[in-house]
């Protein structure tokens, strides 16, 4: 026993499938299997009415309003001549801000390397003590000094040591 008022057609000319459970497209409003219910699968003539998606600037990533019925490349392409915010030459941020601070050195690091013991900021290559000729005059104290994690604590307990023989040599 067939129940022909059961179900609907597909309204894509390529399916016509009968679907038990059809979709209707809230944009043309015609019934769809499940193949076909998308937008893009049944090529809705509607569905920039449904559809709406705000385009974002590539260059300066700023959202753009359009309105109904507009091309979203066309106002973009508007933005971009007229409102964008995006200037190649002018902002360049420099990236490598601290110079190392030894003598004939030209180097610039990303990160500022400052030494425990003269304060001063070095670059990779020059970072320990012993390659800038490092001449202790900082602020930090002594006892700070001790506590200082890694190579500035073994080298400020190096410096106890020397002293310490010096006191025994005399």
């Amino acid at each position: 026993m067939e129940f022909p008022d059961l179900g609907k057609h597909c309204s894509e000319k390529t399916c016509k499938q009968l679907d038990f459970l059809p979709l209707k497209c809230d944009a043309c409003k015609q019934d769809f299997c499940k193949d076909h219910f998308t937008y893009a699968a049944h090529k809705c003539p509607f569905a920039f009415k449904k559809d709406v998606q705000v385009p974002v600037c590539p260059l300066c990533n700023t959202p753009i309003p359009i309105k109904k019925g507009e091309i979203p490349d066309v106002v973009v392409g508007e933005h971009i001549d007229r409102d964008c915010n995006y200037h190649p030459g002018k902002n360049k941020e420099k990236i490598f801000t601290y110079r190392c601070s030894k003598e004939g050195c030209k180097k610039k690091e990303m990160l500022q390397v400052a030494c425990a013991q003269c304060c001063g900021n070095f670059c990779i290559q020059h970072r320990h003590p012993l390659d800038h000729n490092c001449k202790a005059g900082c602020s930090v104290t002594r006892a700070s000094e001790s506590r200082l994690p890694g190579a500035a604590g073994a080298l400020s307990a190096s410096r106890l040591a020397q002293r310490f023989r010096w006191k025994v040599q005399r």
